[in-house]
């Protein structure tokens, strides 16, 4: 048996997993989704205060409360910044690391440095605090309705408060994975960044690579591939 922690996105929550972690429950799993403050069921919790360390702090609170050990740890979208955030607190809990079409930061680096060039670690006097998401596009048009009204804002602070690590994501003792959606293509809201840390990943020996024939929402559009595939990473069935 295996523990997966699957860390959800921007604008998203932990209801974008839900295919997925009844697949990987079903065949025997530990499965936690941390649902990260401010977006998702707990929207009602927004405000201007949380930035990227109050959602890493959600999923290491998390880890910790449940006890849980030889975790495969797997950050969507903007979670690749979260679960790098996480590593300074129970690296030593995670037996994988896995990006599923993922930011993967260096040091200091912020969401808007990778998406838009600008790192800026404050929000402006007057300036809104919250960003309104990309429209994004499903398989199933009933997929897309359903987790279309589910989308929420997100507090500008998680996109300009730089990571922070320690040391490079090759010096862990854990394994690393970055799985790639193929079918977004480079001009889609982030997914230039997506594509760099891609293309690294194929080309380093100290990171697995796997594909998947779809668009970024991969865990609503190929539920099944991607529990298939996450089983495949930490070796279990």
């Amino acid at each position: 048996m295996a523990t997966f922690v699957l860390v959800h996105g921007a604008w998203g929550g932990a209801h974008g997993f839900r295919h997925v972690r009844r697949l990987l429950r079903a065949s025997g799993h530990e499965v936690a989704t941390p649902c990260l403050t401010g977006i998702g069921e707990r929207i009602h919790l927004a405000n201007p205060l949380i930035n990227l360390s109050t959602h890493v702090r959600d999923v290491v609170n998390h880890i910790l409360y449940e006890d849980l050990n030889q975790i495969v740890l797997v950050g969507f979208s903007y979670g690749g910044f979260v679960v790098t955030g996480c590593l300074e607190h129970i690296a030593e809990r995670i037996k994988h690391l896995v990006f599923l079409d993922a930011f993967v930061p260096n040091n200091s680096e912020t969401v808007f440095s990778h998406s838009r060039g600008k790192g800026r670690s404050k929000i402006e006097l007057g300036e809104d605090w919250l960003v309104t998401g990309p429209l994004r596009e499903y398989d199933d048009p009933t997929e897309g309705e359903w987790m279309g009204v589910r989308r929420t804002p997100h507090p500008k602070g998680c996109f300009t408060e730089p990571v922070y690590l320690s040391q490079p994501l090759e010096q862990f003792g854990f394994t690393r994975t970055y799985i790639k959606a193929t079918r977004s293509p480079e001009s889609d809201p982030g997914n230039a960044a997506f594509w760099r840390a891609a293309r690294h990943a194929q080309m380093s020996s100290a990171w697995n690579y796997f594909e998947l024939p779809t668009n970024h929402m991969v865990a609503s559009n190929m539920p099944e591939e991607t529990a298939q595939l996450l089983k495949q990473i930490a070796g279990v069935t």
